[in-house]
């Protein structure tokens, strides 16, 4: 559970089911993720609700008991907002508003929800604003339940269906603008990038809240946002950096995360084309976190998808300054049991240090531990690609006169 300060955050109690493709363990982790989310938006999770179904009820999610349940629930206790933790149809958003009487968001609208807030940028709010009224358009029907007007028939004829039409033609009218506005902002960045020349590019890609943007300050000094709550950067940042006289561009990019909406996915296309055009991936891990390997395989995934899989890739488990003995398998390394004690010999010891072909590195980015040893792996991994980029550089290549004359 978190622990958070009580002033000014909305109660909120959130809603997950056990299902054939989801047991209890995995429900718990999502949910741990939900509550932080909640967190970040603003909220207080007091109460967690959860159900053993075969499948979601497509009316109403949960059953017509356990929501009377939570109905009893939110009542009693003056809730204003339930969140649950996969996907609501509209149909289902509908139904379980007019049941409940209260706000009622599921995981996208409140990573939307997320993004709205921390969207700094112009170019970062139009994205944002894309997903949400892509997210909004097959819901428009539930918004206008109050006029009583969706039913048709005698007595109900009359300016609802207009509004809602009205309404439909205004969202989409605005998504085709917001469309283009993206496709030229797109192609404005497609031409800063193209005009960064040659440089080796890398990029910083991860789950969010990994510590990539605290990674990014101190390797590029630069001054990129820091917060320990989710999505605490939207915007790409590109910094020039120089390692021992070779320099590269470092971007941080957006963080990933379970379950992430296809509308966020898709009008963030070009935050991901920074990761599609790297030459190197720094693929940061918090290692602290119970449920890295699931965040390991989510960001994976999302590099597969997006067909940057096979890109050269260092793994950088960070955090180590924050990492309980209670993580590692016994069998993995044999030191005395305590929290404070880990030798970087004792993590390259565990499985972990297999991961990433041995380009892995363990760091606290925060206390800069074991950074010597970083930024000479990435020196060296930049170095390999500069050279055949440029085989005749006298920093890297001393004897480039005479490789020219044996030519």
């Amino acid at each position: 559970m978190l622990e958070k300060e009580t002033h000014n955050f909305e109660k909120t109690v959130i809603v997950g089911i056990v299902t054939q493709l989801q047991d209890e363990d995995k429900l718990n982790e999502y949910l741990d993720e939900l509550e932080f989310l909640t967190y970040t938006a603003g909220g207080e999770v007091v109460k967690r609700f959860t159900q053993k179904m075969d499948k979601p009820n497509p009316k109403t999610f949960v059953g017509s008991g356990k929501l009377e349940e939570i109905n009893y629930y939110i009542k009693d206790n003056e809730v204003k907002t339930v969140i649950f933790d996969d996907e609501l149809t509209p149909a289902q958003q509908k139904n379980i508003t007019r049941e409940l009487d209260c706000k009622v968001l599921d995981r996208t609208n409140l990573i939307l929800d997320i993004f709205a807030q921390r969207a700094e940028t112009s170019y970062a709010r139009t994205q944002v604003e894309l997903a949400q009224c892509q997210y909004l358009l097959p819901r428009l029907t539930g918004m206008w339940t109050h006029l009583e007007r969706q039913r048709g028939g005698i007595g109900m004829r009359g300016p609802g269906e207009t509004e809602i039409e009205t309404d439909r033609r205004i969202v989409r009218d605005r998504i085709a603008l917001l469309k283009e506005k993206i496709k030229t902002i797109d192609k404005q960045m497609a031409i800063q990038r193209s005009n960064r020349g040659a440089m080796v590019r890398v990029a910083l890609v991860g789950y969010t809240n990994v510590g990539k943007s605290t990674l990014m300050n101190a390797v590029g000094k630069s001054e990129v946002f820091v917060e320990n709550k989710l999505f605490a950067t939207l915007d790409t940042t590109v910094r020039k950096t120089v390692i021992k006289n070779l320099p590269f561009l470092l971007s941080d990019t957006v963080g990933f995360i379970r379950k992430l909406p296809t509308q966020l996915v898709e009008s963030f296309k070009s935050t991901l084309d920074e990761v599609r055009e790297a030459d190197l991936l720094l693929h940061v891990v918090d290692i602290s976190h119970p449920d890295f390997e699931d965040h390991i395989e989510s960001v994976n995934q999302i590099l597969q998808d997006i067909k940057s899989a096979d890109k050269p890739t260092i793994m950088v488990f960070n955090k180590i300054d924050a990492y309980s003995y209670d993580k590692i398998d016994e069998t993995d390394i044999t030191i005395e049991k305590t929290t404070k004690n880990f030798s970087l010999e004792d993590w390259k010891k565990t499985w972990m240090s297999k991961l990433g072909d041995k380009n892995t590195l363990f760091i606290s980015a925060t206390e800069k531990a074991n950074f010597e040893e970083f930024r000479e792996k990435v020196y060296e991994a930049v170095r390999e690609i500069h050279i055949t980029r440029f085989p005749y550089n006298k920093f890297l290549y001393p004897d480039y006169k005479e490789a020219i004359e044996n030519e």
